[in-house]
């Protein structure tokens, strides 16, 4: 589904192909032989009303939840259940990717990403990255730029 929805906006996709086996953002890099902040993950989290929302981040790096919710005028941010991501999203945890969604949410970037040409994103699978620049992500999902990185 990412990479049909890049597709249908006319963004030329390069992708990058690994042996899956967990770890995340940190052991793609490692599989595909690139620094580990040109990777961004796809992460959800739910706020105290139970609306959920996406933050692109780069793989290295957690996400100060309280420094969130305190930009996005929140109370509290909390991680999103697996199962409801899933749900959402319509993809399986570890293969969640920003584009496509089932479920349109508001979505969020870390400004670190445009330190970089490009990034690269999850396409829709385990074991399937997308590269593209960060201002596409920005542009095709209205993404709001923050900084909410825990380095």
């Amino acid at each position: 589904m990412g990479v049909r929805f890049l597709r249908e906006h006319e963004v030329d996709v390069v992708a990058h192909l690994y042996e899956y086996e967990g770890g995340g953002a940190k052991a793609s890099a490692a599989a595909l032989g690139i620094e580990p902040l040109r990777v961004a993950k796809t992460l959800l989290f739910e706020d105290e009303r139970g609306e959920a929302l996406v933050v692109v981040m780069n793989g290295p790096y957690e996400v100060a939840v309280k420094v969130l919710a305190r930009t996005i005028g929140c109370k509290r941010v909390v991680p999103c259940a697996p199962a409801r991501a899933e749900v959402l999203t319509g993809y399986k945890v570890g293969g969640i990717s920003p584009f496509g969604m089932r479920t349109a949410l508001p979505t969020y970037l870390q400004l670190d990403l445009f330190e970089f040409e490009t990034v690269l994103v999850n396409g829709g699978k385990r074991g399937f990255l997308v590269e593209v620049a960060p201002d596409i992500i920005e542009r095709l999902l209205g993404a709001e730029l923050v900084d909410v990185a825990a380095r």
